[in-house]
């Protein structure tokens, strides 16, 4: 098999071909290296590269395999960390510069599990400085590069997750998701991005933004390899006192199975409100496509979709003000611009705002679960707007200018608030060659059934097949 070959496989095509012994784990990640070296100097995506570590496990998985010892689908296979997953030994700088040089002792949960599942991990992924943005503009270690357009951003905060998957540098990374983390890259970086239920993937040994919103996802080309990863890193862990406590699951089970009959809403409030053209005809596209595969989809309204913004900023900012108060007093100098003005403004928020914020979020989760009544899920889309310049701040709408840290971030935050599963999938491009991506979302604990979804669509489309012109 030819080498461009290797790096543009899905880990479900690769794992079949290292089960069968027709696929060395050793080749996979020569490929992958080799990818990396011809497109990270465009890119950005790697904080830190584990070259050496990953040929030493990458010869270790050969060893197991060809001794009968094959542990599941991830084995052998190369996946990257978004820089705030714990890795003992390894440098792990959260994007910033006052973390620079930290060093943990341990493995973060979700570290340990891809390890034991045989994982290659490759190294330590570019993102916004503490995740406290939606760009990866990184000012200490310079932008994460979109692959489509290496003069646009990635999205973020897991921007070098995006780019890495996207540019086959890695078959799956993971990111995290406190306000659309995981869907926003995905979505400008055209591949899929799964935000799982709060509390379904242990936080352990995760540099946290904000403890009550904080979810681990994965990101990668197919949704059936989202499902794959999702078998590995889900499960409860005591260590994180938020993880739920419930059964194992396949969360494939679902995938190829019929959505003819699922009801699906099209919230109008709010996600229309301030929205590319381009990017409102691709939804209504993927609305249609729903359709023909026998879904009934339809138009609604959930009116406390207004209040995301002002919940989700009052407890996103003040949770992550708390936990860097010392570094606000003591190393301020040190914070990128506009992540010490985020700071600064949670700081200044009373507990009276904060609980209030907190009362209103329960009544937003009652109008969700009320809207689940009706609708096995939920569509909108992932970004308002395709990925736009790097160092573009300033940026018009439809004749309408808006703030890039405002607008990035504005259609996923509500499904941080209420903690419901949500898969973003690529869903077309702009006149630009830029992707577009749609986000399902079910109800809390229903991931298999959204990646279900998820997965009908992509399978119906020829998105997921096109790869950026690198």
């Amino acid at each position: 098999m030819p080498e461009s070959a290797l790096h543009y496989l899905t880990i479900s095509e690769a794992a079949a071909l290292i089960a069968s012994k027709q696929l060395s784990p050793v080749e996979l990640v020569a490929a992958h290296l080799d990818r990396i070296e011809s497109t990270d100097e465009r890119l950005n995506s790697f904080v830190t590269l584990l070259a050496d570590e990953a040929k030493a496990a990458a010869a270790s998985a050969e060893s197991e395999i060809q001794a009968g010892n094959y542990r599941g689908a991830l084995h052998g296979i190369p996946v990257g960390l978004k820089d705030l997953y714990y890795t003992k030994g390894v440098r792990t700088t959260i994007g910033s510069k006052i973390m620079g040089e930290f060093v943990p002792d341990y493995d973060a949960a979700v570290t340990e599990r891809f390890q034991d599942s045989g994982a290659i991990i490759m190294g330590k992924l570019q993102m916004h400085e503490f995740a406290l943005g939606a760009t990866s503009e990184n000012p200490h270690h310079g932008p994460a590069h979109n692959p489509w357009d290496i003069t646009r951003i990635t999205g973020g905060s897991s921007g070098g997750s995006g780019s890495s998957v996207a540019a086959g540098q890695c078959m799956s990374a993971l990111g995290s998701d406190t306000g659309g983390s995981v869907r926003i890259p995905s979505s400008a970086c055209g591949i899929v991005g799964h935000k799982p239920t709060f509390g379904r993937i242990s936080r352990h040994g995760v540099f946290p933004l904000a403890n009550s919103l904080d979810t681990v996802g994965p990101m990668t080309r197919t949704v059936m390899d989202a499902a794959i990863v999702m078998n590995v890193i889900a499960g409860y862990d005591a260590r994180d006192q938020s993880c739920a406590n419930r059964p194992d699951e396949d969360f494939t089970r679902l995938l190829g199975q019929d959505i003819a009959g699922l009801r699906i809403g099209v919230p109008q409030d709010y996600f229309y409100d301030v929205i590319d053209d381009e990017v409102r005809t691709a939804l209504q596209q993927s609305a249609s496509k729903l359709e023909e595969l026998g879904a009934h989809v339809e138009d609604c309204s959930i009116p406390a979709l207004n209040d995301s913004i002002s919940i989700s900023g009052t407890i996103l900012l003040t949770e992550a003000a708390e936990i860097h108060l010392d570094n606000l007093r003591e190393c301020a100098d040190d914070l990128g611009a506009d992540v010490r003005g985020r700071l600064e403004e949670g700081a200044m928020t009373t507990a009276v705002a904060y609980i209030a914020a907190q009362r209103a979020r329960t009544e937003f989760n009652r109008a969700f679960a009320d809207a689940f009544k009706s609708y096995d899920i939920l569509l909108a889309p992932t970004n308002a707007i395709p990925a736009p310049k790097i160092g573009e701040n300033i940026i018009e709408i439809n004749g309408q200018t808006e703030h890039k840290l405002a607008v990035m971030p504005r259609l996923t935050r509500p499904h941080n608030v209420c903690g419901i599963p949500t898969v973003s999938v690529p869903c077309g491009f702009s006149s630009d060659g830029l992707p577009i991506g749609m986000q399902l979302a079910a109800s809390p604990f229903n991931d298999a059934l959204a990646l279900q979804v998820a997965h009908a669509y992509e399978q119906s489309t020829n998105w997921h097949t096109m790869h950026p012109p690198l």
